[in-house]
Order: structure tokens, then C-alpha cells, then sequence
């Protein structure tokens, strides 16, 4: 009988140092999600062509995180598993590897704030990867995605 292994994916680590009080790190990050986030990363404009107005984090655990689109619209990404103003946030992403919402599927997207003088320290982490399967080939693209998406965060921020 042979054994066989598996090996989990790594986590999805970005760390950043960003000239900015923790408060404002952290307000900027959820508050104003809409406007650093990179608009060709929408599920709204990718399935219904409609182009993307806001990133919306509800201010509480439990709260809603989704995308609305120019018309109004609304597609959910995942929900608020922790709200811990200003030091952590705990996202679900439950998007899949087909990149659609299924409120069955769930890996988690945490972000933390610690700072340091006149600077913050910001520590992204997107993991459960594994719970993706055979879809985990999609790993460096989310690598790459997440990378896009961060470097608008880290502009918001400086300007």
C-alpha cells in the first residue's frame, strides 16, 4: 500500500508599510474599498458587463461584503467574520474557483493593522486555498490578482 501526501497551498501573504495612522489604514481599507479597488477584478462587469460603482464591507460581523454595479445592482462576495476596528478584519470570500457566490463555500481573507510611529504595518492573508480543489490552479492568477488589487489600496492611501 503506498501512502500518499497532500500538500496544502500556502496562504496568499501581502504585507505592506504604508505612511498612515492605523485608524486611517484601516478606514481607507473598508470604508473606501470602492475606490482603490481594481476595477477589472468585477464578477458584476465580467457576467453582466455592468460596470462596477462600489466594494461594500458592512461595518459589523455578520455584515455583507459585495459589489454594486452603476445600475444599482449587487453581487455578494462573502460576509464580515470579524470586526475589530482598528487592528483586524476577518472577511469570508466565498467565491469559487468558477468565480461565483456560494454561501456554502468559504475561505477567509484577513487583514491586520499595527502601528509603527507615523507608519502602519498592513498584513493581507487570503487562506483556506485548499477548500478551491482542482480549481487551485488558479493560485498564482489570485497571487497576481490580489498583488493588483493591493498596489490601488497602497496608492489610496499616498494620496
Amino acid at each position: 500500500m503506498t501512502d500518499t501526501q497532500r500538500i496544502q497551498p500556502a496562504p496568499i501573504r501581502k504585507t505592506m508599510r504604508v505612511k498612515a495612522s492605523r485608524e486611517r489604514a484601516f478606514e481607507v481599507f473598508v470604508s473606501r474599498m470602492g475606490s482603490w479597488w481594481y476595477k477589472d477584478h468585477s464578477i458584476l462587469r465580467m457576467r453582466e458587463q455592468i460596470p462596477q460603482a462600489d466594494v461594500v464591507v458592512e461595518p459589523r460581523e455578520g455584515g455583507r461584503w459585495y459589489e454594486r454595479g452603476e445600475d444599482g445592482s449587487e453581487y455578494d462576495w462573502g460576509r464580515v467574520l470579524a470586526w475589530d476596528p482598528p487592528g483586524r478584519l476577518a472577511l469570508a470570500w466565498q467565491l469559487t474557483g468558477d468565480w461565483e457566490y456560494d454561501p456554502d463555500f468559504e475561505t477567509t481573507v484577513e487583514v491586520s493593522f499595527t502601528e509603527d510611529g507615523e507608519y502602519t504595518e498592513v498584513v493581507f492573508e487570503h487562506r483556506d486555498l485548499e477548500r478551491y480543489g482542482e480549481a487551485i490552479s488558479q493560485l498564482a492568477g489570485m497571487d497576481a490578482g490580489w498583488g493588483a488589487i493591493l498596489a490601488g489600496y497602497e496608492k489610496a492611501l499616498a494620496g
